[in-house]
């Protein structure tokens, strides 16, 4: 009985751990976006590198470089 709840804590942590990996970045993302509406660009810019780091070839990533670009050229 002990071995089997050992395997069960270990089988959710596994999960915990790996988790939504489609969503890598979803959240960090969006936190960058409500910084952005805070005018608090220098943070939301921050968060933008950040995901581009930690998260590449990921869709955040891409949406994050595409708003990145559209910040380097000057628009809102």
């Amino acid at each position: 009985m002990v071995r089997f709840v050992v395997r069960m804590l270990l089988v959710a942590g596994l999960l915990a751990v790996t988790g939504c990996s489609g969503e890598k970045g979803k959240e960090q993302l969006e936190t960058a976006r409500f910084e952005e509406k805070q005018h608090n660009l220098e943070h939301a810019v921050k968060l933008y590198e950040e995901i581009i780091t930690k998260y590449p070839g990921t869709p955040a990533a891409a949406a994050t470089e595409k708003r990145m670009a559209e910040l380097n050229k000057g628009k809102p």
